[in-house]
């Protein structure tokens, strides 16, 4: 940059004014504290990850086979679209964990709408308020957000 310019390069190319230096120790410790942060957040996410493959084979194993056993199959199915939810809702959070993507929040946040909608005791306010909500996420996701197709 130009001397006469009052910003200043730091090493990573960052622009910064002056007096906001940052000192080799502060780089240091925030190097090392974000590894730390980034290492605990994809252990997590990998948590969560295996218990949602342990859900889904407990769901596919026991579940499943209720629908042709059980005289109520409406609240077997129900029981089950909601592990299944329950199941999306996980794997969806294990991506925001890693990824940081604003399309897996907003994912995640329609699992979660879609999951109350199927609830057998939820008020027509709720259904409608949730069923609105949801619609204006599709919108969000599919025109508002960076890399979709308009």
């Amino acid at each position: 940059m130009e001397n006469n310019d009052k910003k200043r390069a730091g090493d990573d190319g960052a622009v910064q004014l002056p007096g906001n230096e940052e000192t080799a120790i502060e780089r240091t410790v925030n190097h090392y504290v974000g590894d730390a942060i980034h290492l605990f957040l994809s252990l997590l996410a990998v948590l969560i990850l295996g218990v949602a493959a342990v859900a889904t084979y407990q769901t596919a194993v026991n579940d499943f086979p209720k629908l042709l056993f059980y005289t109520d199959e409406y609240d077997v199915l129900q029981k089950l679209i909601q592990n299944v939810l329950l199941i999306a809702i996980a794997a969806e959070l294990g991506l925001l964990l890693l990824y940081h993507r604003t399309s897996s929040a907003i994912e995640v946040i329609m699992f979660v709408i879609a999951r109350k909608i199927v609830t057998p005791d939820i008020s027509s306010l709720d259904l409608l308020l949730s069923v609105a909500a949801l619609a204006v996420l599709l919108v969000v996701r599919f025109y508002y957000l960076p890399g979709r197709p308009k």
